[in-house]
C-alpha cells in the first residue's frame, strides 16, 4: 500500500507491506526512488513486513531546503517508523540510501535491528569524488539534468549485464528525469558532508551485513576488499555476477542474503 505522510516536517511518500513480526525498511540510492524496490520488495514481503520510502529530494517526496545533510534523513527516516508504530527495524541502504541509515545508526542506534550495507560503504568522498559531485551540481543548476540518465543508469550494470538489463535501464533513466532538479542538488549537498563512518560499524554491536557486486565500477573489487577487511564484525555476501544494482541484477541472490541475515 501506497500513502503519503508526514514525516520531520517533510511529505513523503511511503510504501508498506504492513503485514509481519519483523520490519525492513529499504532506502534507495541516488537518481532513484522507492520504486525500484517494487518487485525486490515482492521476494521478502512474504515472511517480513516490508517498508520503503521516497527520501526528501528523489521520487514524489518534498524537496527541504538547498541541502539535504544525512542528519535530516536518519531523522526522518526514524519520523516514519514512529508514523508507522514501528519500535525497530532492519535497515537495507542502497548506495546512498547506505549512507543514510549509517546515519541512523549514528544518531539513533535503538531503532534499528540490523543494518545491510547493499553496495554501500561508510567512507567519506574522497577529493575525487567531491570534484564529481561539485560538476554533477553544475550540470543538472545549468540545466542538463538530462545528461546524467544517460549515464548514470548504464554505468550502475555490470557491463556484461546490460542487454538483458535493457528494460530496467530506461526505467533508470526515468527515475532520473522525473527527480527535480532541486532535489537532485540538495542530496549531493548532503552527500558530500557526510562523515566516515568506518569507526561507527567497528564499535557497534548492531549485527551488519554487506552485500557487494564484484563487478561494481563505483565501487571497485579492491576498495570493496579493503572496507570487508576493515569490518571483520560484518557478515558479507558477494554477488558474482552483479554491479552496483544486485537487487536487479541478482535479485534472489540479494533477497536471499537479506532473508538469512534478518532470522
Amino acid at each position: 500500500m501506497e500513502k503519503f505522510i508526514i514525516s520531520n516536517g517533510c511529505a513523503l511518500r511511503i510504501a508498506d507491506s504492513r503485514k509481519g513480526e519483523k520490519t525492513i525498511l529499504l532506502l534507495h540510492g541516488y537518481l532513484e526512488s522507492l520504486d525500484v524496490w517494487e518487485d525486490f520488495a515482492k521476494l521478502l514481503s512474504k515472511e517480513y513486513r516490508v517498508v520503503a520510502m521516497d527520501l526528501p529530494g528523489h521520487g514524489i517526496s518534498q524537496v527541504m531546503g538547498e541541502k539535504h545533510t544525512m542528519s535530516f534523513l536518519a531523522d526522518t527516516v526514524v519520523g516514519v517508523l514512529d508514523e508507522l508504530e514501528i519500535e525497530k527495524a532492519t535497515i537495507v541502504g542502497h548506495s546512498m540510501g547506505g549512507y543514510v541509515a549509517l546515519q541512523t545508526l549514528r544518531l539513533h542506534p535503538e531503532r534499528l535491528e540490523g543494518l545491510v550495507l547493499l553496495s554501500s560503504t561508510p567512507y567519506p568522498d574522497s577529493p575525487e569524488k567531491l570534484s564529481d559531485r561539485d560538476r554533477e551540481i553544475a550540470l543538472v543548476e545549468g540545466g542538463h539534468k538530462d545528461l546524467l540518465a544517460t549515464t548514470a543508469a548504464k554505468n550502475g550494470f555490470a557491463s556484461d549485464n546490460l542487454k538483458r538489463m535493457q528494460d530496467e535501464i530506461i526505467f533508470l533513466e526515468e527515475q532520473v528525469l522525473v527527480t527535480e532538479p532541486e532535489g537532485v542538488v540538495a542530496l549531493l549537498r548532503g552527500m558530500k558532508e557526510r562523515e566516515d563512518s568506518t569507526e561507527l560499524l567497528q564499535k557497534s554491536s548492531l549485527p551488519q551485513l554487506f552485500i557487494l557486486g564484484k563487478k561494481d565500477s563505483y565501487i571497485p573489487l579492491e576498495k570493496a576488499e579493503k572496507m570487508v577487511a576493515e569490518q571483520p564484525q560484518a557478515k558479507v555476501v558477494w554477488l558474482e555476477n552483479s554491479g552496483h544494482l544486485g537487487y536487479f541484477e541478482e535479485p534472489e541472490a540479494c533477497a536471499e542474503a537479506i532473508r538469512a541475515f534478518v532470522q
